[in-house]
């Protein structure tokens, strides 16, 4: 067997070794709710204050999807963030991600809205992309546009449900921002073969949270990367890890955006792992990629 690919940046590795002291790497052998309470601690070490005049009111969309507002203390745009959250389709709350939808609102000048879907395996495909694409339609319904962001399984939901709006004839989406997307590659060339061991997230993770998930092959809205035409998407904004078996599925997907003319933004970050979103503090290559993310997604909302 090949020797693990690992990066080389200490602050990245500090943060992998610290990741692992939470959750550990055969922790999908392990039954949901101990998965959960892992990945809830984990989220809850590095959680972060939230900036200073931040205002947070949890709500409900249709009377059944949790949400939670984020106003900053200085508005500067009527558009709207939406975030989506990361988890694999199986972890994940309005809590596990609140310091980074904090951040992102605040560096953007604009009011977010995080959602907490519903999670596998207690309710698979279709559970989770309802629930996103419920609260789209509300947010769409009010005035000012909307730019939809989201990690990991987050990001596969947002470019699915956005996709889904283009196919419908929805308006108002301004942009998208998926940060390293599981987009529906196949599991067997490219990044799934050479990172299948990397740090953070294996090949053999993906295909257990895809099988637990239970989306159809051959759905471009559970699988953006199955669809056709991807002409008349919204400006993107794409950034992916080098070491991480889901890289290609964001290298892939903005190459067919932009031969599909959508307006594309790709970065690649080459010494992060799966879920550096959460090094922002620990990594200077995650803190300059989340920079970079909250400069994309403040240019999106402000043009």
């Amino acid at each position: 067997m090949s020797e693990r690919p690992m990066p080389s940046e200490e602050g990245i590795l500090a943060f992998h070794k610290r990741c692992e002291d939470f959750y550990p790497p055969d922790a999908v052998d392990a039954d949901i709710v101990q998965q959960r309470a892992w990945y809830d601690a984990l989220c809850a070490a590095f959680d972060a204050p939230a900036p200073a005049g931040m205002v947070k009111q949890d709500g409900m969309v249709a009377g059944r999807i949790p949400v939670r507002r984020y106003r900053p203390a200085a508005v500067a745009t009527d558009t709207r963030l939406y975030y989506i959250h990361g988890g694999g389709f199986v972890v994940g709350s309005l809590d596990s991600h609140d310091a980074i939808c904090a951040e992102i609102a605040e560096a953007a000048g604009a009011e977010l809205l995080a959602i907490d879907y519903r999670l596998s395996p207690e309710h698979v495909w279709p559970a989770a992309f309802e629930d996103c694409w419920a609260v789209l339609v509300d947010l769409l319904l009010k005035p000012g546009g909307i730019v939809v962001i989201g990690d990991s399984a987050g990001g596969n939901l947002a470019a699915g449900i956005v996709m889904k709006a283009r196919d419908e004839g929805l308006k108002g989406i301004v942009g998208q921002a998926l940060v390293y997307p599981g987009l529906g590659g196949d599991l067997v060339s490219g990044s799934y073969v050479e990172m299948a061991e990397a740090p953070g997230l294996t090949t053999a993770d993906v295909a257990y949270y895809r099988d637990i998930y239970k989306a159809p092959d051959d759905s471009p809205h559970a699988f953006p990367l199955q669809a056709q035409d991807l002409s008349g998407l919204p400006a993107t904004f794409i950034t992916g890890a080098y070491f991480d078996p889901l890289r290609d599925d964001a290298r892939a997907y903005a190459a067919r955006l932009a031969l599909a003319g959508v307006p594309v933004e790709f970065r690649e970050e080459k010494q992060m792992i799966h879920a550096w979103l959460r090094a922002r503090f620990m990594s200077e290559g995650a803190k300059a990629g989340f920079a970079a993310l909250c400069d994309a997604v403040r240019r999106m909302a402000r043009p």
